[in-house]
């Protein structure tokens, strides 16, 4: 959804969604002196490289 805002709710869950899966030992997109996982994803998407898109309906929602 590039150009697009997300929601802090979608922020959120792509956040937490990313943080897991680097947790869990996914390779990291970016490089970054940072250990934390939550820390990272942060920083990921801030920089917009996180893989993880939003699907709404054609409403917007």
């Amino acid at each position: 959804m590039k150009g697009e805002k997300y929601t802090r709710y979608e922020r959120a869950r792509i956040v937490g969604a990313r943080a897991l899966q680097v947790f869990m030992g996914a390779p990291v997109l970016i490089d970054t002196s940072n250990t934390d996982p939550l820390e990272i994803a942060l920083e990921e998407m801030k920089l917009g490289v996180i893989p993880i898109t939003v699907k709404r309906d054609r409403l917007g929602r």
